[in-house]
This record gives structure tokens, sequence and C-alpha cells, in this order.
């Protein structure tokens, strides 16, 4: 029982095929943008463009790397003509402008052409945003302002108006391209653009991804009325339907059947955004699942039952695919922060990971705020480590400081979504330190489980396939049970919270949080 997850992302094309029968995946591999496509001219996946602030990249190219991914697959004999099912997953925020014309190409491909031949006929706008993009403040106080400040689109839309978010991108086109944004019949999500193409006709869009727009009513999961009035005029008949997560669209686009042999019967599932195919691709199928990133930024996500906003409008809130919500709270001070602070002392992580031995949990109560860059959670304009009873000069005390300064942030930061974690899966660079993963540990209270993920979202997309085709097919399908084989982490790699240390901590917070707050007020 073979499904296919492909994931769009900004740098590449990936696929994830799996075998729901033995719990195995059969096959991964990726199509490096700049590498495998160097006539698109793109750096990191994106466009060069003279303004910084502008960051679009190609929907051919996405068509091509669609094109040759399957090319592979067919050459390396993979099992395509008994795939059940395929679903993906889009880099969220990025949009696809098209004509009228779209529905009939997509639906009446030329099989003699390529996937770019046959999308170069109906794009109206030549390039897409992607969620780099940060040129549309003005639209983002514009949308804000209509929908009655910050608090008003919180609750509206489940976030606060950003800039790379859908919503300022098409205001933006439809004020400075009217022309343009006339011609436009159809306008998509990277994941619904994608998905499109994989079923031959124009794909609705998942509340998952639907939610990073700020043009979904985030309680209905419906498009606002006052979001789409605020955005641009006539958007409604140019945006496709909303759909659940497990909606199959059809049969694959015959075109794919043909030139690569894939199973006529599969079916086409709709995409979700990268974020919500890797909430699913981590495992975090039930509330009080949560995951915590620790790369070049920090980031926290999990899901939730209910529908919960961030009051101060930094975090944000998708659909889940798994049914209810999923937040997601990004911490730009994050591995940069700590690798900062061991370098500032001369160290190697090896003696960052001993400094942390030898110093207690609490710090003594020496504490830390790490805006070595400005901050997005909570949003600090102006950098700068801030330090309260704590000696610059005393290294092993400053490395404790900057990690226990994190996992506090991330607990204060995270009361809103009303749920406290069961238990936490912990991904990234630093989750190979265990120094670090026990004061996570501590802080939360929580066990936690550090879990590879080379490719969560395409794993996400390939078990959202074979969810939707075995409750198409059985009327019934169990989400812990088709994502246990790929995602339970092993048991003996928990770290385990210490009584102690975790009442030390619920002392601490408020402190913390008071010594937050006074620097905000003062900066």
């Amino acid at each position: 029982m073979y499904f296919l997850g492909l994931d769009s992302s900004t740098q590449s094309l990936s696929s994830v095929l799996i075998d729901l029968r033995n719990g195995s995946i059969v096959d991964e591999r990726s199509l490096n943008f700049d590498a495998a496509f160097p006539h698109y001219g793109t750096q990191n996946g994106v466009l060069p463009h003279s303004d910084p602030t502008v960051v679009h990249s190609s929907p051919l190219l996405w068509a091509e790397a669609l094109d040759r991914l399957f090319q592979q697959m067919k050459a390396d004999k993979l099992p395509l003509g008994e795939i059940l099912a395929i679903s993906g997953s889009g880099q969220q925020h990025g949009s696809v402008y098209m004509t009228d014309l779209a529905e009939k190409q997509f639906r009446d491909m030329d099989i003699h052409g390529s996937l770019t031949d046959n999308v170069a006929r109906v794009l109206s706008r030549p390039t897409s945003p992607v969620w780099m993009d940060s040129s549309t403040s003005a639209e983002c106080a514009a949308m804000r302002e209509a929908l009655g400040g910050r608090d008003a689109a919180v609750a509206a839309t489940g976030s606060d108006l950003f800039e790379r978010f859908t919503g300022p991108q098409i205001r933006k086109f439809a004020s400075e391209e009217p022309g343009a944004y006339k011609q436009t019949g159809h306008i998509a999500l990277v994941s619904s653009f994608m998905s499109s193409l994989l079923a031959g006709q124009i794909s609705p869009i998942d509340p998952g991804d639907g939610g990073g727009m700020n043009l979904m009513d985030i309680q209905k999961l419906t498009w606002h009325p006052g979001a789409l009035e605020a955005c641009a005029p006539t958007l409604r008949e140019k945006l496709p339907a909303l759909a659940p997560s497990h909606h199959i669209l059809g049969v694959v686009n015959p075109y794919l059947v043909f030139k690569y042999g894939l199973n006529a019967a599969a079916k086409a599932v709709v995409w979700s955004g990268d974020n919500p195919c890797a909430l699913i691709g981590t495992g975090l199928v039930e509330p009080g699942m949560i995951a915590i990133s620790l790369g070049t930024s920090d980031t926290l996500f999990g899901a939730m039952a209910d529908c919960q906003t961030d009051p101060r409008g930094e975090g944000h809130v998708f659909g889940s695919p798994a049914g209810g919500y999923m937040s997601l709270i990004c911490f730009k001070n994050g591995s940069l922060a700590r690798e900062k602070v061991k370098d500032q002392y001369g160290y190697s992580w090896e003696d960052f990971s001993a400094a942390l031995d030898r110093t207690q949990p609490g710090n003594e109560g020496a504490l830390m705020l790490p805006w070595f860059d400005p901050e997005i959670v909570p949003r600090v304009l102006t950098p700068g480590v801030r330090r309260k009873n704590l000696d610059a000069a005393h290294a092993d005390s400053n490395c404790r400081a900057v990690v226990e300064a994190q996992m506090m942030s991330m607990r204060l930061h995270s009361e809103w979504m009303g749920e406290r974690p069961s238990c936490i899966y912990a991904t990234g660079g630093a989750s190979n330190n265990a120094q670090i993963l026990q004061i996570m540990a501590n802080v939360h209270n929580t066990p936690v489980y550090r879990q590879e993920t080379a490719n969560g979202a395409g794993l996400g997309a390939a078990l959202r396939a074979a969810h939707a085709w075995t409750l198409a097919e059985k009327g019934q399908a169990d989400w812990m049970e088709l994502a246990a084989p790929f995602t339970k982490p092993e048991s003996h790699s928990a770290t385990q919270p210490d009584p102690e240390a975790a009442a030390l901590y619920e002392q601490l917070l408020p402190a913390f949080a008071a010594f937050e707050a006074e620097s905000l007020a003062q900066s």
C-alpha cells in the first residue's frame, strides 16, 4: 500500500514514498532548485532583486521540478503504478496568479509538452512572492486598520497582519499592477498550485495553509468577508474554495499517468502548507503534543483541540490536518544566540555543554534576555543582550543563562495556547545536546523525546494521503495508528524532568516575566 508525499519548499522539491503495510519509508529524494535548474538564476531558491525586501520565485521552476522528479522516479523503477494516493506540502504564504484559462489548461494538458509549457500559457503574473518577502508593511497597516486593529485581526484570522502573509501580498499586487490583477482569474497558494497540476483542476485550499493568509475566518474556517474586502476588489471570485485536509479532488492528472505510468486510479488529495504537514510528519496528531525545533530560529508548534489565539499577536494559528488547530511560535534568537555566547568565551560546544553541567538549575537567579538580533517573540526592534544578577565576565553562568532564557521564553509565550504539553518532541541540530534537552524538560516539567525528522513535511504529506485514502475506503481512519510507525520516537530517548529543578523554574518564571516586561518597556 504505497502513498506518495511531495514537498515544494523554498529551495527544493522533495518526495517521500511510504509503504503503509509495514510502516516503512520506501524512497526519499530531493531536487535542489539552484543546482538542478540553473537557467532560472535563483539563489537559495529565490530570484535576485535590487530591493532586498522583495523576494519572489518562479512558478515555472516549481512545475519543471515536478516533471523532473517524476522522470527520476520512473527511471529508477519506483512502483508509481501501485501508488494509491498522493498529497503534498507547499512553502506557506507564497502565491501564484493565473488567468481564467487555467482550469481548462490543467484539465486538457498537452501531453506532448512539459508542465512548464502548459503552465506558461496561463500565468497572469510571471513570478510569485514567497514567505521571505517583507515589502508589504504599508499593506499590513491598511488591512489591520480596516479589520479594527491588531486584536480584531488576530481574533478574525488567527494572526496579526504579517508582511509575508498572502493577503497583504495580494493587496500590493492589486494596487501596483491593477491591469495584471484584473486579468487574474485564479489566485493559488504554492500548495494549491502544485495540487492543481497533480489533479488537473483548480484545487481548493485547506485550512492549514489558508490560515497563513490573513484572509480566512479562523473560527469558521471559511473566507472572512471583512478580510477579503480589506484586501482587494473582486477577490472572492479569484480565490478557490476552502476544503478539509482529507479532501480528495479525484484521480491524478491523466498527463502524469501517460508520461510517468502513475496509477490511473490514484487519488489526488488536497495539499497543505509545510508547517501543518510537518506537524503530522512529526507525529503531533493529538492536543497536548508539541515540538520544539532548535534551529537557526527556535520554533515551537503543536496541536490544539480548540481555537486559541495569541492576545499579543506574536504567535500564529492554522488549521491542523488532523482536525482542530495548530499553533506556531517562532523565536528568532535561536542557535545563533547560543553560538554567540559560546564564541564570546572561546568555548567549543563540548565546553558549552560542560558549563551547563557545572552550573545549577535556576543559575542562582541570574537572568539573561539574549536579543542579539531583533526578536520576533516578544517583538524587540532594538537588539542587545540584557542581564540581571548576571556578571558578563562569568562564562559558565552566561552559557546557562542563554539556554534557560530561551526555554522560559518558550513557556511564557506559549501559555496562550491554553494547554500544558503532555510531551515535547525535540528536533533540529541542538537537540543532540543532552544538557539543553534536560533544561527544556525541567522548565516545561514535561518529558522530552529527541526525534529525527529529515523531511517531516514530505512525510506528513504522505501520511495525509494515506489518511484521506483510508477514510474514503473504510469510513474511518485513526491518526495515531497511521502515524505512529513513522513518527513515534524510541521510549529510551526520553529526557525526564527533575522534580526539584522543575519546581525551582516554576518559582523563577514570574521573575523572568517581570524582567522581560521591564526590558520591553525600557526599549
